[in-house]
This record gives structure tokens, C-alpha cells and sequence, in this order.
């Protein structure tokens, strides 16, 4: 979701450090479904484990969510202390009187001032993305060369120049033209923002990947997605079902819904098309449509609205408080401008202090939000098993295989640790998620789903 990585940057301005961003784009080699029978019949399902590695992969999957979490954890304190660092060395007080000797135009400072901020947080992120994408290669999670691994990068950083000085423009003019009052319009111009990350989403994947219309590849797989659509009712044609070429990067497995309105379309990886049965991308599918039946999008972004308006609220006063305590040693004063004073927080180097702020809240903060992702990726879940009633001989069979190919595609660990579970993921663990469908037989004794009633 590069999109909406460039919409957090343009609202908090940090999500470039997330160290583990490598690690997590890509998935493991996946086996042919002769290889997945046999290991089944070698580690039949037990009745509380549904979710079951063979031992090679077990003790893989061990070792890398170790190397995940250290870079997860260690990511997300660099990310905060690369901004305190550019604050305490007095780094963004120098970049601000920098751009300013280059042009007397405010705007254009600003332009300067946010691309150099973002080059830097990105060279500060580098060698962790490094280590994560040399481990995803170690592991035959990914199979893409270096070279195209650093174009990929360049043209994130090339977006996130354009769009977050863009956006970081708009709310530091916004925080110098209203100092008590900003965090409020900042909500305010944040929400639509949102909004258009969802929509236009899609439109920035073709410059990283290659899309082509699935009716030329695997015209039966369109034809039973079509299926899932007409009991789904979620509207969406063929000439809107894409291939999305995943295998000149990874080895892994995925499919999708993406978009909003027009925008919309399924999106299937090449990697999964053909590999894994198509029962097992119907149920994927059916769990990617339940998100847009259930509107979890729109509760979503209602959600994150709510959130950040008292998000934006906190993190102000928060702001206000580290200028006045630290303002002085980080070198942020009141400025004169052109058309009178700007207060500290809209100066350049005071605005990556309210840049900080939302990065510190949104840190704790994350386990409430993954919370609420969790709830409803469990409720799509649901809804992507109850879709296949019916359309499949056994949903129970079908959901369960199709976690354990997720599963061992991305080398998931079968025994997460509750702490980190809560704390970072933000799906259910794919242990609890497959012991939930091979249990949920809501049909026994003539019974009905959920969201289906029949």
C-alpha cells in the first residue's frame, strides 16, 4: 500500500523508518499442492491446531520472526530518534536557515527545507530496509535483485518528495497562519486527505508493478471470482480483475481489492494464480470483499477521523510544551516574517517538533489501532468463509487451506508470543485465524452465517 505509506508520511511524517517495510512486502516460496497434501498427510490437523508448518519451515519460520521483531522494534525507536536527533544537534534549525539563504519565497524554502527532511530520513532508513531485504533474500522470501530493489526505492522516495512536501507544506502554512487554532483545520484538510489515499491508491501501483487483465491468463479462475462477486453483490467486472506480475520479486502469495469507486478492481499476484487451488483464492477474495460489503473502509476512515481529531488535539498542546521546555537548546524561537511574527511551532525546525509529537502518540497508540484492525479482519474472515457456502464443497477445508498456504508463504510463526500479537500485528495471528474456520460450521443442524442467511 505505497499510497497510503505516502499519505501517513504526508500527515505524520515518519513512517519512513519502519525497518521491517522489506521484510513485509514480500512472502516465502510456496509449495505445489501435491507438496501441501503430503505434509498434511505427514501432520494431520489437530483439533486445537489448524495451523501447521513442516519442520524445516517451522524452524525458518522461528528465526525469521525473531530477526522481524528485533527490526520492528528497533525500526520504530530509530524512526523517533533520527527526528529527536535532527532537534537536540540543532540539524533542522540549521536546514530551515538553509533554505531560507537559497530564495526570499517562503514556499519555495519550505520545498527545500521538506525534501532535504525527507533525504535524510530516508538515508536514515536505509541500512535497516537494507538488512530486511538481505534477510527476505536469505530466506527465499524475495527474489529480487538489488538493482531493482534501489529503483524501487528511488521512486518511493521520488513520490514521497512530491506528495509530502506537498502536504507538509499545506499544514505548516496552516500551523503559521492559525498558532492556536491549527490543529483543528489540520483535521479538517487530514480527512479528505484520507480519503484520496483510498482512491488513488491504485492509480500509483503500475510504477512500481506490472498489471495485466486476468482474463488472459486464467480466464476459469475470472470465472469463479465472478461467482463470489454475483453472491458478494460487490460489482465488480472482469475488466476489472487484474494480474498483478509479483514473481519478478517474490515468491509469495496474495490477493486483493483495492480502490474506492471507480477506482475499484480485484488484483490476484501471478505467484498465487495457478499455484494454489482456486477455492483457495475464491476464500481470499471473499475475505478482501467482506472488508468493502461490511464498509470497512468507510468505518475505517470514520474511525481514523475520530482518532486523529483528538490525536491532532493532544499532540498540539504536547508540541506547544516540548518548544517551551526544549525550544531554546534545539535553537526554535519566534520568527518575523514578511507579514509579522510566526510563532515557534510554525517555523520550519518547530514544525518537525509537531512532526515528533504525532510520531510518539501514534507509537502508543498502535496497539489500539491494531486492535480495531484485528476485530475487523476477523469479522472478513467471516464473511469470506460464509461467502463460499455453497460455492465450495467444504468453506471449513478450503479457509483453513488456504491460511496454512498464506502461512507458509509468508513464514508466519505458528506460536506468536499474546504481547506481540496485540502490540503489532494488526490481522489475528494465522494460528487463531485457522483454528476459527476450522471450527466456524454455522450451517450444522440447519443453521445460516453471520452476513448470509442462507
Amino acid at each position: 500500500m505505497r499510497f497510503a505509506r505516502l499519505l501517513a508520511l504526508v500527515l505524520f511524517g515518519s513512517s519512513l523508518f519502519h525497518g521491517s517495510a522489506a521484510l513485509r512486502a514480500q512472502a516465502a516460496a510456496e509449495p505445489s499442492p501435491e507438496e501441501r497434501q503430503a505434509i498434511t498427510a505427514q501432520q494431520p490437523p489437530s483439533a486445537d491446531q489448524a495451523y501447521h508448518l513442516p519442520p524445516d519451515k517451522l524452524a525458518k519460520a522461528k528465526t525469521l520472526n525473531k530477526i522481524r521483531l528485533t527490526l520492528e522494534i528497533v525500526g520504530t525507536l530509530w524512526s523517533l530518534a533520527v527526528m529527536a536527533l535532527l532537534l537536540t544537534t540543532r540539524t533542522a534549525a540549521g536546514l530551515g536557515s538553509w533554505a531560507a539563504s537559497l530564495t526570499r519565497m517562503r514556499w519555495l524554502q519550505g520545498v527545500w527545507f521538506f525534501s532535504a527532511f525527507f533525504v535524510i530520513t530516508f538515508l536514515a532508513s536505509l541500512p535497516l530496509d537494507m538488512i530486511g531485504h538481505t534477510v527476505s533474500r536469505h530466506f527465499g522470501i524475495s527474489v529480487q535483485g538489488w538493482a531493482g530493489w534501489f529503483g524501487d526505492q528511488g521512486k518511493s522516495l521520488g513520490l514521497t518528495i512530491v506528495f509530502g512536501c506537498l502536504g507538509l507544506l499545506l499544514f505548516n502554512w496552516i500551523v503559521k497562519v492559525s498558532p492556536r487554532h491549527f490543529w483543528l483545520w489540520c483535521w479538517i484538510v487530514a480527512v479528505p486527505l484520507s480519503v484520496a489515499g483510498a482512491v488513488g491508491e491504485p492509480l500509483l501501483e503500475p510504477i512500481f508493478d506490472k498489471f495485466e487483465p486476468l482474463s488472459q491468463h486464467n480466464a476459469p479462475l475470472v470465472a469463479d471470482l465472478e461467482k463470489v462477486v454475483a453472491r458478494t453483490g460487490t460489482q465488480i467486472p472482469p475488466d476489472r480483475m487484474y494480474l498483478m506480475k509479483a514473481s519478478v520479486k517474490t515468491n509469495g502469495l496474495n490477493a486483493y481489492v483495492t480502490g474506492l469507486g471507480a477506482t475499484k478492481r480485484i488484483v490476484v499476484w501471478d505467484t498465487t494464480a495457478g499455484r494454489v487451488p482456486n477455492d483457495e483464492v475464491m476464500f481470499i477474495f471473499g475475505h478482501e470483499t467482506g472488508h468493502y460489503v461490511l464498509h470497512h473502509i468507510v468505518k475505517g476512515l470514520i474511525a481514523s477521523a475520530v482518532g486523529m481529531f483528538f490525536l491532532f488535539w493532544a499532540c498540539a498542546a504536547f508540541a506547544q510544551w516540548l518548544v517551551g521546555r526544549y525550544g531554546e537548546s534545539w535553537d526554535i524561537h519566534e520568527e518575523i516574517g514578511p507579514r509579522g511574527a510566526i510563532a515557534p511551532l510554525g517555523t520550519r525546525a518547530g514544525f518537525v517538533v509537531l512532526l515528533l509529537a504525532v510520531s510518539i502518540a501514534g507509537f502508543i497508540l498502535t496497539p489500539a489501532s491494531n486492535t480495531v484492525s484485528r476485530y475487523m479482519e476477523h469479522q472478513a474472515d467471516v464473511y469470506g468463509q460464509e461467502a463460499m457456502h455453497g460455492l465450495v464443497p467444504d468453506p471449513q477445508k478450503t479457509a483453513v487451506a488456504a491460511f496454512n498456504a498464506l502461512g507458509e508463504a509468508w513464514l508466519e510463526d505458528p506460536e506468536p508470543s499474546r504481547l506481540v500479537e496485540f502490540w503489532l500485528y494488526n490481522h489475528p495471528s494465522v494460528k487463531n485465524r485457522a483454528n476459527f474456520a476450522a471450527h466456524y460450521d454455522p450451517w450444522a443442524n440447519g443453521g445460516h452465517g453471520e452476513f448470509f442467511k442462507q
